[in-house]
C-alpha cells in the first residue's frame, strides 16, 4: 500500500498497525497490558502500541509522548469511541494510561476488557495543562470525583521537578469514602515535603474521619501566594464555577486559573462541531482554557 502502510480491517474498521504516516482519523491498535479496580464504577487501563520494537518507537512516538491534559480517542470493536483523558505519563514504561468510569455503553465496553485484549487509539488530542507557566509559582490543583485522573500526571510532574515550582496544593471531593480514587497515591503524595492534601467527601461514613462537604469549603484553608500562583481545576462544571468563585475571592486572577472542559467530543479535530462552546472547540481548542477564556459562557450547560 501507499507508504508502505499495514492496514488491518477489523469490525469495518481501518486501523493502523505501524503510524509512519500520522493519520489522526485512522486508529492505531493498542494491547490492554493491565486493568485496575480503581472503585466500584472506576477503573485504570493501562494499554501499549502493537507491532515490532521499531515500528512502536516510530510508530506511536505522538502518542507515547502525550502531555498531562491532552486525551486519547478510545475505539473498542462493535461500540464506538470515547474520549478518555491520558491519567498517567506515557514517558514511564512507555505505556497509556486512562481512568474512566464505565458510565455509558463504550466506557463500559472498556471496562470489560481483560489483560491481551486489543482497542484503538486516536491522539493525543487537546491542549496540555500549564506547566511550564507555573515554574516559579505556588500551584493549586482542584479536583472533583473523577477529575483527579487528568490532574494526576501533573503531580506525577511536579513531584520529580519539585524544586522548579513553589507549594503544592491538592484539593480532592469525591462523593463518598468508596469513590476515592488513587486511593494509596494520595497518601504517597500528602507524605512528599512541601506537598499539601486534602480530600473532603460529600457524604461520610462511620468509618471516615476525614472532612466532610464541598470541595470549595477548603479554598479559604489552604496556604498559597494567589499573586503569584497557577490553578488547575477538573471536576463537574459546577463545582469548577464555585471554585472560580472561591479563588477569585482570595484574589487569584481569571488568567491563572485553569480548567478542563467536557463536551460530546466525536471527531476530535474541530471538523463535526459536536464540542463547539461558543467560539470554542473544545477538542481543538481545549480541553484545557483559562477561566477568563470561557468566562462569558461558562455556566451555560450548552452553546
Amino acid at each position: 500500500m501507499a507508504n508502505g502502510i499495514k492496514k488491518l480491517i477489523m469490525e469495518d474498521t481501518i486501523y493502523n498497525t505501524e503510524a509512519t504516516v500520522a493519520d489522526p482519523m485512522v486508529p492505531t491498535l493498542y494491547r490492554v497490558e493491565s486493568y485496575v479496580k480503581e472503585t466500584s464504577d472506576t477503573f485504570t487501563l493501562a494499554i501499549s502500541p502493537t507491532g515490532s520494537a521499531l515500528e512502536v518507537k516510530t510508530a506511536n512516538q505522538k502518542q507515547l509522548g502525550a502531555a498531562p491534559g491532552q486525551f486519547n480517542m478510545l475505539y473498542v470493536f462493535g461500540m464506538g469511541e470515547v474520549p478518555i483523558s491520558i491519567s498517567a505519563s506515557p514517558a514511564v514504561g512507555g505505556l497509556l494510561t486512562h481512568t474512566t468510569r464505565d458510565v455509558g455503553s463504550v466506557t463500559k465496553a472498556l471496562s470489560a476488557l481483560k489483560v491481551g485484549d486489543m482497542l484503538g487509539v486516536r491522539g493525543p488530542f487537546g491542549t496540555p495543562w500549564p506547566l511550564e507557566r507555573a515554574v516559579g509559582k505556588d500551584v493549586v490543583l482542584v479536583a472533583g470525583g473523577i477529575g483527579l485522573a487528568p490532574l494526576r500526571p501533573v503531580i506525577h510532574e511536579l513531584l520529580a521537578r519539585r524544586a522548579d515550582f513553589g507549594r503544592l496544593v491538592v484539593l480532592y471531593g469525591s462523593r463518598s469514602p468508596a469513590d476515592i480514587i488513587f486511593k494509596n497515591e494520595l497518601k504517597k503524595w500528602k507524605a512528599q515535603p512541601g506537598v499539601i492534601v486534602y480530600i473532603t467527601v460529600d457524604r461520610g461514613s462511620s468509618s471516615w474521619h476525614g472532612s466532610v462537604g464541598v470541595v470549595t469549603r477548603l479554598i479559604p484553608k489552604i496556604r498559597f501566594d494567589p499573586a503569584n500562583a497557577i490553578v488547575m481545576i477538573c471536576g463537574p462544571e459546577i463545582m469548577m464555577q464555585y471554585t472560580v468563585d472561591a479563588l477569585k475571592q482570595r484574589g487569584v486572577s481569571g488568567e491563572d486559573i485553569y480548567v478542563s472542559m467536557e463536551r460530546n467530543m466525536k471527531c476530535a479535530l474541530g471538523f463535526c462541531g459536536h464540542c463547539q462552546f461558543g467560539e470554542h472547540f473544545i477538542c481543538k481548542d481545549g480541553p484545557v482554557f483559562t477561566y477568563d477564556q470561557l468566562s462569558s459562557l461558562f455556566k451555560k450547560p450548552e452553546i
